[in-house]
């Protein structure tokens, strides 16, 4: 899955998509090398004005809620697990990502904002673990607990792409609070990312300029919406190397980091 993401665009570049243009010089926000799911903070979203001609870069929280949480305490209860009054405990649920092949099943939460809130979550590169278990030196068996390995995932020659996503707006009942929080859009893991996220085999779903100007923009047929929820970017236009396991605390936390008993990836022009 996507829990970390990368926000940071140069005042010097442009959102390009399709014949419009936004110049960020304006969006001091875009200044987050590393962005961390489970904060819940605000990120970087392009988000359609009313009449669809254009688009603004907002700011969402990210994690979805769900319209029927009434407060902030629903929304933590839902975040971080609880017990209810008869003892029965609630396992946590993440709505930070929303499966691509299930955002229009019946009684989803997430199928309303499929049809009718759309809109493109910003990136310059995710982060993402990849699972080796070691060999037991003695059997030569694997062992049963995984070493995790952190890499940074973008895309080659482009300083920054999009994720679809999906928004809803909330309104905390007790103290009025309004905001708009958003989830990234997952598919399954192409060729490069089935190696990298090989505990989960999932990827953020990437968009192309011409097909995230459609799945912001244009009226959909429930087909379509999959269909473009499904994309899986092609292997050979992305890349990945591995970085320091320290790289949430990190001045530099997108820089190269070698691991001597690490096996390479395999690269080939695969999908």
């Amino acid at each position: 899955m996507c829990y970390y993401n990368g926000q940071k665009v140069s005042r010097s570049e442009y959102i390009r998509l399709m014949e419009l243009e936004k110049a960020v010089a304006n969006y001091n926000f875009l200044d987050k090398d590393v962005q961390e799911g489970f904060a819940y903070g605000p990120s970087a979203v392009l988000k359609p004005n009313d009449l669809k001609s254009n688009f603004d870069i907002v700011q969402m929280e990210w994690g979805f809620i769900p319209s029927y949480l009434k407060t902030r305490e629903d929304v933590k209860k839902m975040r971080t697990g609880y017990k209810d009054v008869a003892g029965k405990y609630h396992p946590p649920l993440t709505t930070l990502n929303a499966k691509g092949e299930e955002l229009l099943f019946p009684g989803k939460m997430y199928r309303d904002a499929t049809l009718k809130r759309r809109c493109l979550v910003l990136s310059t590169g995710f982060y993402e673990w990849r699972h080796i278990f070691p060999k037991n030196k003695r059997t030569g068996e694997p062992l049963k607990t995984a070493v995790k390995y952190p890499y940074y995932i973008s895309l080659k020659e482009q300083e920054y792409f999009y994720m679809a996503g999906i928004w809803q707006p909330w309104v905390d009942r007790q103290t009025g609070e309004e905001v708009d929080t958003m989830a990234i859009v997952t598919t399954d893991a192409n060729y490069l990312m089935k190696q990298v996220h090989n505990s989960k085999n999932r990827m953020p779903t990437i968009l192309n300029n011409e097909l995230a100007w459609e799945w912001m923009m244009d009226d959909l047929t429930e087909k379509r919406i999959t269909e473009i929820a499904t994309n899986q970017y092609p292997t050979d236009q992305m890349q990945a190397y591995t970085i320091d396991k320290d790289f949430r605390t990190s001045v530099e936390p997108a820089r190269a980091f070698t691991y001597e008993e690490l096996p390479n990836l395999e690269v080939i022009n695969a999908t």
